[in-house]
């Protein structure tokens, strides 16, 4: 399939390395992807699902001690310790290839290697990138087919060029004693050992796209990050972009796919989604941010995932989908996990593949779901009924805001827009996340994620703020306008005081309106909070004190808030930007 000299020498040495029975290059092709369901139905890999009801569905279980991503596993190797910085476990290189071969050598034997070269965004993007992965498991060709764009194009694409990322996975015995996650950022390499769960094996997911990719636009002037991108159209047919970062349990893919209130809607309102995750972002030939979305499919979490909750998501899912550790109903041959509906299957299979019905269910013992916790789908971009129009066209969409957010009970305001870019990086590099009942350990514990790309930055995150000022120097007066949200504050019983979900397009409205100098805004000593008139409250059980109370600043909260960054900020040393510094000593003043 290629002449690439560099790619047949890594692959030959790959494949003397771990000794496969047959080496497959995967060709794209829909014949030679149905004969590989068809082999993964066949060895019970893969169980083919009611073709009625879910045309194209599989439902896939990983062994229960592979179901998810795994941090302190997970490895950044750089030549220098410095490089990988406070907030990644670190290895040197050499040390890290040995072990990693070592425990990989002759894995294959039995087995094919399935050779699959992929491109992260449309084949041929300026802005897209490529890379080749080798696996032992039919379940990652299928998810990385879903996930990326693969097949010949790809190599023809990339000609005899070197610019590609290596990715080399094995299955081994699946050992979470022997599993490792390594990012060689110098070497474009990821290498992912003893794991089959999608997060650690579909390595064009948060390892290439996230971890390398953001180490790459480190380098070469441009941005991967952790972000939706979402298109706004207004009544006149206008659309504008914004993209936002939330660190997990904080509506992402809720916001990415949103629907309109019906009020909005009927005037005209709509929410476009380009991409539910990761943002690659460039500086155009006009000055302006442009962001594609390096993927072709949602990896989206399934328990919660609902008509009422993203209606598009669980649309996205209805054909040519994979479900990885969900339950299946027997009585029809579908899928079912906690939150679907309020009807569990009587007769069932639970995510391990044990008989299950309702009365075993205990709610505060997650042993006893019938899906597990982190169970998920892979689905096509393609069947979001609210996909834009922009998704496969990889010139980018030009970025008019950027939004961090959060979960903060008493803290955040529902919405403020930084004072400037410095500002915003401030803001982003000071992200913070309340833990909710999902996460384990104590609740409402204050976590730091910055930019939510804190398991995920593939380099020093001292240098990561670096690389967002000098962003923002080069964007100049055609850098997007930064903001924060918290749809997450509550009331003195602990209850939600904002609606949230599809009335979050009342705030993202006046964060447009920000953007084209259409709305005022008054300036507090975080930055600039609406005027409660500018929301637009119509058709809300919500008055005006309601809505003044969630935009309120407290100073004694922000006060003890800039206390904890400054200790967040102790982390980072001397690779800090004073910038940073200098933006937080003008909070306190402010304050």
């Amino acid at each position: 399939m290629t002449n690439n000299k560099n790619v047949l020498t890594w692959i030959n040495e790959m494949k003397e390395l771990v000794k496969p029975d047959q080496v497959m290059w995967i060709d794209g092709s829909e014949e030679q992807l149905e004969a590989l369901r068809a082999t993964a139905v066949k060895t019970g890999e893969m169980i083919k699902l009611n073709e009625e009801l879910l045309p194209g569905c599989y439902l896939h279980r990983t062994r229960p001690n592979d179901v998810a991503r795994v941090e302190d596993r997970t490895f950044i190797c750089t030549t220098k310790e410095e490089d990988a910085g406070p907030t990644n476990h670190w290895c040197a290189p050499a040390e890290m290839y040995k072990k990693l071969y070592d425990i990989a050598r002759g894995s294959y034997q039995g087995r094919t290697m399935y050779v699959i070269p992929f491109s992260m965004g449309p084949i041929g993007s300026p802005l897209a990138k490529i890379g080749i992965e080798v696996t032992d498991s039919i379940y990652v060709v299928l998810n990385m087919a879903i996930m990326t764009r693969v097949g010949a194009k790809v190599l023809d694409t990339l000609g005899d060029s070197n610019d590609w990322v290596r990715g080399f996975h094995a299955s081994c015995d699946i050992d979470p004693e022997k599993r490792y996650i390594c990012q060689f950022p110098e070497d474009n390499t990821i290498i992912s050992v003893n794991s089959a769960y999608g997060g650690n094996v579909l390595l064009g997911k948060k390892c290439f796209a996230l971890r390398i990719a953001s180490y790459q636009g480190w380098k070469e002037g441009w941005m991967a990050e952790h972000m939706l991108i979402l298109g706004l159209e207004n009544p006149k047919g206008e659309v504008k972009y914004v993209a936002a970062a939330f660190p997990s349990a904080c509506g992402k893919t809720n916001l990415a796919m949103m629907i309109p209130p019906k009020y909005l809607r009927e005037k005209g309102y709509k929410i476009w989604t380009v991409g539910d995750d990761i943002a690659w972002m460039r500086i155009g030939p006009d000055g302006r941010l442009y962001a594609i979305n390096p993927e072709n499919g949602f990896f989206g979490v399934a328990p919660g995932t609902n008509e009422k909750s993203n209606y598009n998501a669980l649309e996205s899912t209805k054909k040519n989908t994979i479900f990885t550790n969900v339950a299946l109903n027997l009585d029809n041959n579908t899928v079912w996990w906690e939150g679907l509906d309020k009807n569990p299957p009587e007769n069932a299979l639970e995510w391990k593949g044990n008989p299950w019905n309702p009365s075993m269910f205990v709610k505060a013992d997650k042993s006893t779901y019938a899906a597990h916790p982190n169970s998920r789908f892979t689905a096509p971009a393609v069947n979001c009924p609210c996909i834009s129009s922009e998704f496969d066209k990889g010139a980018g969409v030009p970025i008019s805001a950027i939004i961090f957010g959060g979960r903060r009970a008493k803290c955040t305001p529902l919405v403020y827009q930084s004072k400037s870019w410095e500002n915003g990086v401030f803001i982003g590099s000071a992200m913070a996340s309340e833990t909710t009942a999902a996460a384990a350990g104590a609740v409402g514990v204050v976590r730091r994620d910055p930019m939510a790309m804190l398991p995920f930055c593939g380099y020093n995150m001292g240098d990561y703020f670096r690389h967002w000022l000098e962003m923002g120097e080069k964007l100049g007066d055609k850098a997007p306008k930064i903001f924060n949200v918290n749809w997450f504050r509550t009331d003195d019983e602990g209850n939600f005081v904002w609606p949230g979900f599809g009335d979050n397009m009342r705030v993202l409205n006046w964060i447009i309106d920000r953007c084209e100098g259409k709305a005022d805004a008054t300036e507090t000593a975080i930055g600039y909070v609406p005027k409660p008139e500018d929301i637009d409250l119509t058709d809300l059980d919500m008055d005006m004190e309601t809505l003044e109370s969630i935009l309120t600043v407290d100073s004694e909260t922000w006060k003890k808030e800039a206390a904890e960054i400054e200790e967040h900020y102790k982390k980072f040393g001397d690779k800090l930007p004073a910038e940073l510094r200098k933006q937080l000593e003008t909070l306190k003043a402010n304050l």
